[in-house]
């Protein structure tokens, strides 16, 4: 190599190294941002309780599930609301208001004596309570419906409030 052409590669080899840097025309290709789907809310689940056991540590039991809020209910198949409420949330009608929560469901004609051992009284049937960290009734309930068509929306009413609360 002549010695002009030893001066000049150290010149050339620097330009190249500008040149390779510059900033491409136009920008590079992004993937399109991933679609989030919305995650679906829990549909509201009736659990049929044991016809046996401790029903405090039945409930106890079921509370430490994972799981939406959990909720006792005491109804009997004679009872119009409470076929009216079982029915409406089976198909899915109170699927979004009721979403997550659990119904932990007892037969008043079969665990009437379990019910009142673990403070779970009431004078009307359909009962829904809030147990307490014992599995035992915490105190706040509704109890009662009306027959007819309205009896899920009178329900509804009185649910939704009570839900709200903490035990």
């Amino acid at each position: 190599m002549s010695p002009a052409r030893r001066r000049s590669a150290p010149l050339s080899l620097a330009l190249m190294g500008t040149f390779a840097c510059a900033e491409p025309a136009s920008p590079p290709a992004t993937a399109p941002p991933a679609k989030v789907e919305p995650v679906a809310a829990a549909k509201p689940r009736l659990i049929a309780a044991p016809e046996t056991g401790d029903l405090a540590a039945i409930v106890r039991e079921e509370a430490a599930r994972e799981g939406g809020p959990l909720v006792v209910t005491v109804g009997a198949g004679w009872c119009e609301p409470c076929v009216a409420f079982h029915d409406a949330v089976k198909s899915g009608r109170l699927d979004q208001p009721l979403a997550g929560v659990r119904f932990l469901e007892f037969d008043i004609d079969r665990d009437k004596e379990r019910l009142a051992a673990a403070g779970y009284k009431s004078r009307f049937i359909p009962l829904f309570a809030l147990p307490d960290a014992e599995g035992r009734a915490s105190g706040k309930q509704i109890q009662g419906g009306i027959k007819g068509p309205e009896a899920v929306e009178h329900i509804m009413a009185r649910l939704g409030p009570l839900l709200a609360e903490k035990p």
